[in-house]
């Protein structure tokens, strides 16, 4: 049996992507007589017309839409995603690129190395393709110089080197085939092996069917049926499975053990990773979608804060503040962004620390905060359990896709005596203000409930509602940032005076401490990054 290979395109507009797969499909016999005889000419076939699908991308000679393509050899089958180079459409390269083995960066020898084949670089990196081959295109259009493509390769090898990953670098002619899949007698300065060569050698890893790493997230729940109990059907993002297994439901902690197990084979006992089941479970528990079955004692992290890196894909920026949903394996919860930590400079492919907001098609460093839990891993360990997208709430539209770096743990346990915690001496129950950073040991809603299980007035001060009332006549001034800070402490005094615990994310240690200060002069009481009063047993959300 051939292995299967997925790889996608990168690369700026007008490289030759469309040629080079053209040119792959020709060659390894792929193409239908009729396909082949529609795009033919006088000069030969129109090789780009064979993979530029839409009449768009043949009338404006791009490609805009992902298409994928389908060739094989002697030793594997590929699946090649066709993605755009345009940077109108990144978003259809990340999409096309997200379940790769490999991605093959183009580059125009004449033009170089440009900013958008250094940001598709850093997207393919940062979806954790494990391969990246540079092909240097349009050679026969220098004359097949050895110093012009020496000094192309020195740039893609920088880009390599700042990615911290390896990358091959092969001279092509796309057109005319010289390196595709023949060796070409043109380059003789050039002595690795052909595209096709490199393409059919490069190591393919399995998927994770590691004993006691179950990762099952549940997508759908059947009712009881005669002769058969609850099913629960999803597809294993890691982890075997069979009859007899103990299992963990998370974030609710139910255990039990998995009593049938179906697949699409009927004579097969062990379900793997990749394979979508259907489970029968021993107890009667409160398992739903978005819930993830995982073996006992090797869980993945349970939190409702993510520090991610996101690609940014809507033409409204993204700001600190910012309410989206949250799409993570079949579970979609309320988030907010709670930090911009930095931003990707294409050009260099330095990171900008602290900006104020992410643009179309930028790369960044985010954290942010869910209004519910989630069983996640880091992207690095597992891609299922560490990819997400963000979707705007009101349109549906995705906005972005994200990779999870490291995820805060939430802290369970038993309910603290008295609001210690917060309490001033003499045990006064009075208001305070809670000021979190980005590195606080808890988010927000955590400390909210935990000031709520002890009987006491929990008040979470949500950046998006006041950006949307109080705040919405305000700008990205300096004037106008500091009017903000003010009108903001004072929703806190007046909190304070209350008597409630207000619970406010603020960007960094020394906003917080500048925030303290403000309300200590006025004889208000805060604290900056507590530990949370650890809770037990349902919540009362009605305070």
């Amino acid at each position: 049996m051939r292995e299967l290979l997925r790889m996608s395109t990168a690369g700026s507009v007008d490289d030759g992507k469309s040629t080079l797969i053209g040119r792959l499909l020709l060659d390894t016999g792929s193409l239908p007589t009729d396909h082949l005889a529609a795009v033919d000419g006088p000069g030969g076939p129109d090789l780009a017309a064979l993979s530029d699908g839409l009449r768009a991308e043949r009338e404006q000679g791009i490609t805009i839409d992902v298409a994928y393509r389908f060739f094989s050899t002697a030793r594997r089958n590929y699946v090649l995603a066709d993605t755009p180079g345009h940077e109108r459409y990144t978003r259809n390269m990340v999409t096309g690129t997200s379940n790769a083995h490999l991605a093959m960066l183009l580059v125009d020898v004449r033009a170089g190395v440009l900013d958008q084949t250094r940001r598709h670089a850093r997207i393919a990196t940062l979806l954790g393709v494990p391969h990246l081959v540079a092909a240097v295109n349009k050679m026969d259009l220098v004359d097949f110089d050895a110093d012009r493509f020496h000094a192309v390769r020195r740039e893609l090898d920088e880009v390599a080197a700042k990615l911290g990953v390896p990358m091959l670098v092969v001279p092509i002619a796309a057109k005319d085939g010289d390196n595709v899949a023949r060796r070409s007698t043109l380059t003789d300065f050039y002595e690795g092996p052909t595209l096709l060569e490199h393409l059919d050698t490069v190591e393919v890893a399995p998927p994770d069917h590691g004993a006691g790493r179950l990762r099952l997230p549940v997508q759908w729940v059947s009712r009881p049926v005669a002769g058969r109990g609850r099913t629960y059907t999803g597809r294993m993002a890691a982890g075997t499975l069979r009859v007899g297994d103990e299992v963990l439901a998370l974030p609710s902690g139910a255990r039990t053990r998995i009593t049938a197990l179906d697949t699409l084979d009927d004579d097969r006992d062990v379900a793997v990773a990749g394979l979508s089941v259907t489970v029968e479970l021993a107890d009667e528990v409160d398992v739903g979608r978005g819930e993830v079955l995982v073996s006992p004692g090797a869980g993945p992290v349970v939190t409702r804060e993510l520090r991610a890196q996101v690609c940014w894909m809507a033409t409204e920026p993204l700001r600190v503040g910012q309410t989206l949903l949250l799409k993570h394996t079949t579970r979609t919860v309320r988030a907010e962004v709670t930090a911009l930590h930095d931003r990707l400079d294409p050009g260099t492919l330095s990171e900008h620390e602290r900006p104020e907001s992410l643009q179309l098609n930028d790369i960044g460093e985010i954290t942010v905060r869910t209004a519910t839990d989630l069983v996640v891993e880091p992207y690095v360990e597992n891609r299922d359990m560490g990819a997400f997208v963000l979707i705007e709430a009101h349109t549906h539209d995705t906005v972005a896709a994200g990779v999870v770096r490291r995820a805060v743990p939430r802290r369970r346990g038993t309910t603290t005596a008295a609001g210690g915690w917060i309490a001033p001496a003499g045990g006064d129950r009075g208001g305070v203000a809670v000021l979190l950073t980005a590195d606080a040991p808890v988010p927000a809603e955590t400390l909210a409930d935990g000031v709520r299980a002890e009987g006491r007035d929990g008040y979470v001060v949500a950046a998006a509602n006041l950006r949307h009332g109080l705040l919405e006549d305000l700008h990205e001034s300096a004037a106008d940032r500091r009017e903000a800070w003010r009108r903001t402490t004072e929703v806190l005094r007046l909190l304070v005076d209350a008597g409630v615990v207000a619970v406010l994310d603020v960007a960094d240690a020394a906003t917080a401490r500048a925030v303290a200060d403000d309300l200590a002069r006025s004889g208000h009481r805060s604290v900056i990054d507590p530990e949370a009063p650890e809770v037990s047993g349902p919540v009362d959300r009605t305070t």
